[in-house]
């Protein structure tokens, strides 16, 4: 989906979401950077970052915990979780224990990061 099968780390994860966010909302590429606020920078509000989770657990076969929107503020703390979940990267440090365990349960490749 998308160019999916292209991503291999982290920083291809990154861009890809920025490409789906930038072409979904029509947000300028400039204002999705790493640290950009997910609803205070970009003016996303929680429906439609539920969206962007569902489009990227789709295309990355992938599975977020229903809480997921708690652990994140940060565009790039997304895209971490998301490539942790997918197996190209470590688990994110922001994370809280519990979360992190019902994620990896959820998402076996999560244990290969």
């Amino acid at each position: 989906m998308r160019g999916s099968e292209e991503v291999k780390n982290w920083m291809n994860m990154f861009r890809w979401i920025v490409k789906l966010i930038r072409d979904e909302y029509g947000i300028p590429e400039e204002q999705l950077t790493r640290h950009a606020a997910i609803e205070k920078d970009l003016g996303l509000d929680a429906e439609q970052i539920e969206q962007v989770m569902e489009i990227v657990a789709e295309a990355f076969e992938i599975h977020f915990p229903d809480d997921s929107l708690d652990e994140l503020v940060k565009l790039e703390e997304f895209c971490l979780l998301a490539s942790w979940l997918a197996g190209f990267y470590k688990q994110p440090p922001f994370l809280a224990d519990d979360f992190a365990g019902r994620a990896m349960a959820m998402n076996p490749r999560a244990a290969q990061g």
